[in-house]
């Protein structure tokens, strides 16, 4: 039955007995007929509220929107998860490192998801994501990471026409403390100690690796025997192993150099430095390992990562400038290597150790 006061607007009837407002209009280009269900009638529904909705419907419909099509753009706009998973197949994988792309996804599936993940793109605003870093504020540093990967989500979602603008940005981040720990000569003594006294070498060599080299574990794990010059003393980085994503020529001490000549000749199979327990794979993970090292040392509060903390507070007590440093870390910015000096200069007592971290070539 329609409205003989307002054309298009209408009630269906159904042999069950619901009554529903609808409203039918033309589209002014084309002038395909287009019907909307408003709603049913009731309490909630009357129906003088259908028919002022129905007058608004129409009104825009003749100004030339089409009210039909954007709702069901609003019913098939993409999820949070639909970003998500585009994010990770489109950006990440292509142009990440696979530890980053690792990193990514467990934020994604752990904390961004179970929140936001069934809200349409265009309805996610500044408030929720306010509540998601807040409620992460007892992890700084983690909730910062979360709020840059939404924030390149959201980038790419403005950039693929899902929505116009950002609600990340303007967002205030947490103050992050600075890490400035490496091993004391007593540390890196026990350690050593320790290093030689397990029973698995291989992850220990990786360990070694690092400390005499400075390089980021995943470099150290990944690394293939052809990437290293021996007679050169020279560790060629690809550039899709380096954070930087750039290829990076490391010179080899002697002793880093005489440790990577140890593991291919007792290594002759694999690519890889350090192979994995898959045949044709590396190692990925000495997290285990790393965990009862540094227990059975006695060192506290002491990361994998901070070995490059160690490596470069050698150099500068050996009197190598911070520019050479950062270079040697793959610094991009000085700033970055800038809390090795004054405070990072180590006793001129560790230059006689027996882990000496000499550079032989710059």
């Amino acid at each position: 039955m329609w409205d003989t006061a307002l054309p298009g607007f209408g009630i269906r009837i159904k042999p069950t007995g619901v009554r529903s407002y609808i409203v039918q209009y033309r589209t002014r280009d084309g002038g395909q007929s287009k019907r909307l269900t408003i709603g049913q009638h009731g309490q909630l529904l009357t129906f003088d509220q259908a028919k002022k909705q129905a007058r608004g419907i129409l009104i825009d419909a003749a100004r030339g929107q089409d009210p039909v099509a954007e709702r069901r753009s609003k019913r098939q706009a993409p999820t949070m998860r639909e970003l998500a998973s585009d994010y990770l197949e489109k950006y990440a994988s292509p142009k990440k490192r696979p530890k980053s792309v690792r990193d990514d996804r467990g934020m994604l599936d752990n904390i961004v998801l179970p929140k936001l993940g069934s809200q349409k793109v265009t309805a996610v605003g500044r408030r929720e994501i306010e509540s998601l870093h807040a409620a992460m504020q007892d992890r700084p540093y983690q909730a910062n990471r979360v709020l840059a990967l939404l924030s390149k989500m959201f980038n790419l979602a403005v950039q693929w026409g899902w929505r116009g603008d950002n609600p990340v940005k303007g967002i205030r981040r947490y103050d992050e403390q600075k890490r400035h720990r490496w091993l004391q000569d007593d540390e890196l003594q026990r350690l050593v100690r320790v290093l030689d006294e397990h029973q698995n070498q291989r992850a220990a060599n990786a360990v070694r690796l690092q400390l005499l080299t400075g390089a980021r574990m995943g470099e150290v794990l990944s690394a293939r025997k052809a990437d290293f010059d021996l007679g050169r003393g020279v560790w060629i980085k690809p550039s899709h192993q380096t954070k930087q994503r750039r290829t990076e020529h490391l010179p080899l001490s002697a002793p880093a150099a005489s440790l990577v000549a140890s593991i291919v000749q007792g290594n002759s199979e694999s690519l890889y430095l350090f192979a994995g327990n898959v045949p044709g794979e590396h190692l990925t993970d000495i997290k285990k390992f790393w965990a009862a090292a540094i227990r059975k040392a006695n060192i506290p509060d002491y990361r994998r990562h901070d070995n490059r903390h160690t490596y470069a507070s050698h150099l500068v007590s050996d009197g190598l400038s911070l520019e050479v440093v950062g270079r040697l870390l793959g610094h991009t910015s000085p700033s970055t290597t800038k809390r090795y000096a004054p405070s990072g200069r180590r006793p001129a007592a560790c230059r006689d150790r027996a882990l000496r971290l000499e550079i032989r070539h710059l």
